[in-house]
Formats: C-alpha cells, sequence, structure tokens
C-alpha cells in the first residue's frame, strides 16, 4: 500500500481550486480536512475563506477504550479538528460539527443534513464544494460523497469535487479507475509545514493519547508522512 505517483497528472494551482471564493470541505471524520484538502484548506484560509463540515463526531475510533467512552472521545476529537483548523489558518468558527454516530452516517436523516449543508454554502458564498472520493471505501466516507451529490443537485452553480483518502492508499488502480474525471494535482510544498501541523493536531489517531485499547485505529506512519509531503489530487465530481 502507499500514495500514488501524480509525476503523470496535470498540476493546477490552488486558486483555480477555490473558483475565487470560499470553499466548504466536508470531512466525514476529523482528520480527512487535513489530509486530503490540508494544503488547500491553508490556501483558502488566506485569501478568500473556508469552511469545514465535520459530518461525523469521531467515537469510533478506539471501540474497545474503557478509559475513553464515545462521548470524551467525540469531545476530544471535536477539540482536535479546532486545533487543525487554526494550524492552517482558519478559526474554529470555520467548522461546523454535525456530530452524526462515527460509522453510522448513511442511516441519518440525509435530507435535514443535505439542508444544513445548502445552507452553510450559500450562506458563505461558496462556488466549489469538496467531498470524499466515492471510491473510498469507508461507508461515512461513500455517504459523505452521497450527501454531497445531492447538495450540488441542489445548487446547480456549485461545482462538486471529489478528494481521495483511503482509496488513494489502498487501490493501486484509483488512479485509472478515475482517469475519465480528469484527476489534476495540487503541489502542498508551500503549505506543506501548516498541513503537517494540522494532521499532527489529531492525536488520538496518531496512537498518542489512549492507552487502553491496543487495537483502537491508529494512522500509520508513513500514511501520515506520505499525506503530508505528496500533492493533494482533485477531480470534478460526474
Amino acid at each position: 500500500m502507499g500514495l500514488h505517483l501524480t509525476t503523470h497528472l496535470p498540476r493546477v494551482s490552488a486558486e483555480s481550486l477555490t473558483g475565487g471564493a470560499p470553499i466548504v470541505v466536508l470531512a466525514p471524520h476529523p482528520d480527512d480536512e487535513s489530509l486530503g484538502c490540508g494544503a488547500l484548506l491553508a490556501h483558502a484560509f488566506d485569501t478568500h475563506g473556508a469552511h469545514v463540515v465535520c459530518m461525523t463526531d469521531g467515537s469510533g475510533s478506539h471501540p474497545g477504550s474503557t478509559d475513553w467512552p464515545a462521548e470524551r472521545l467525540a469531545a476530544m476529537r471535536w477539540q482536535e479538528l479546532s486545533h487543525a483548523i487554526v494550524r492552517l489558518g482558519g478559526m474554529p468558527t470555520d467548522m461546523t460539527w454535525l456530530g452524526h454516530p462515527d460509522g453510522w452516517l448513511g442511516t441519518q436523516d440525509t435530507d435535514r443534513i443535505v439542508a444544513d449543508i445548502v445552507a452553510i454554502c450559500r450562506g458563505c458564498g461558496a462556488r466549489h464544494l469538496f467531498a470524499p472520493a466515492p471510491e473510498d471505501h469507508h461507508e461515512d466516507h461513500r455517504s459523505t460523497a452521497r450527501i454531497a451529490r445531492r447538495v450540488a443537485q441542489a445548487m446547480p452553480d456549485l461545482a462538486l469535487f471529489s478528494y481521495p483518502v483511503w482509496s488513494r492508499w489502498d487501490d493501486p488502480d484509483l488512479l485509472d479507475h478515475v482517469a475519465a474525471r480528469h484527476p489534476v494535482a495540487l503541489d502542498s510544498r508551500t503549505w506543506q509545514a501548516r498541513k503537517r501541523l494540522a494532521i499532527a493536531a489529531h492525536r488520538t489517531q496518531r496512537g498518542l493519547v489512549i492507552e487502553d485499547d491496543p487495537k483502537g485505529f491508529s494512522l500509520p506512519l508513513d500514511f501520515i508522512d506520505a499525506f503530508a509531503k505528496e500533492p493533494e489530487i482533485f477531480w470534478r465530481a460526474a
């Protein structure tokens, strides 16, 4: 497993991805925003503005922990996301925490979620919406992609872009699968230090906080390093 090489992908500017207006990024869990869109968000916070919508409460990463039951872990992950956004150049107010149960986004009131996101996009004047790729294997990522498509259908002037996280790591044929969508790469070097700091803010997911669940989730170190330094990938959703 590892990130796909992007040397053959067209390079685009961060400004072209923002559309000259604030952007909205949908993160299925706290950390997806930094991993998949950290550089883009850093540029957006410096220029036109950005808003991150966190779809779930992230409480499902350590189900075996008694020290960190779901409510306590969710509160910590909210705090980590706030810190990550500040490290990228934003403010805690540049975030909406929907707080749906981790792993169960697809069972929630989709109509209400779509309406909430439409209101956010209209409220901040977004022209471009970024959501995880439907090719990502996690069901919350796929549910977020479906919700984003409905938001775009409700807002015909809103351009929807996909960004890969897990599919970029574990699907060796991802770029072939999405070739018809004409994926592009954003060189992240200008914002690499801030992106790395934002990823580091998610300490629970790096195995640095919860000690009583050895089978709990932890981001692999090579995964973190690769996402921190490699170009970000985006493509227009169908």
